[in-house]
C-alpha cells in the first residue's frame, strides 16, 4: 500500500476543485490562479491549459497542451487557433523560473493533435 504525504493530498484535492472552476482573470488581478485557463510561454516551449495547482517553484496544468507553433501569436491568442498541439494525456509541471510570460487563454482549451 502506497502513502501519500499531506502535499500530495492537498494537491489533488486542489486538482479536483480546479477542474470545477473556470476563473476569469479580470485587469488587476493575477494570472496565477487556480482553475485561470492560460498561454504560458516559456524559455523552450509553449503551453496551453488550466492551472490546477502553484507552489513556488512550479505551475500544474490541466487540460495541457504543447503548443509546438501558435502562428501568429498574437492572432492565437485573439482567435484561440493555433497551428501545431500537442496535448498531455494527464498533468503537466511547468517549472516557474523558465517561464517568459502567460496570458489568459479565452477559448476552449486545445485536446486535438493539430
Amino acid at each position: 500500500m502506497s502513502t501519500k504525504s499531506i502535499e500530495q493530498l492537498i494537491n489533488i484535492e486542489a486538482q479536483k476543485i480546479a477542474k470545477e472552476l473556470t476563473v476569469e482573470v479580470l485587469e488587476g488581478e493575477s494570472l496565477y490562479q487556480l482553475g485561470a485557463k492560460v498561454f504560458i510561454r516559456t524559455v523552450t516551449y509553449h503551453y496551453t491549459g488550466q492551472i490546477s495547482f502553484i507552489s513556488d517553484k512550479e505551475i500544474v496544468l490541466s487540460e495541457a497542451a504543447w503548443i509546438a507553433d501558435s502562428g501568429r501569436f498574437a492572432n492565437a491568442l485573439k482567435t484561440g487557433i493555433l497551428d501545431e498541439v500537442e496535448p498531455y494525456p494527464n498533468l503537466c509541471g511547468i517549472n516557474r523560473d523558465a517561464i517568459i510570460d502567460a496570458s489568459p487563454w479565452n477559448h476552449k482549451l486545445p485536446r486535438e493533435t493539430k
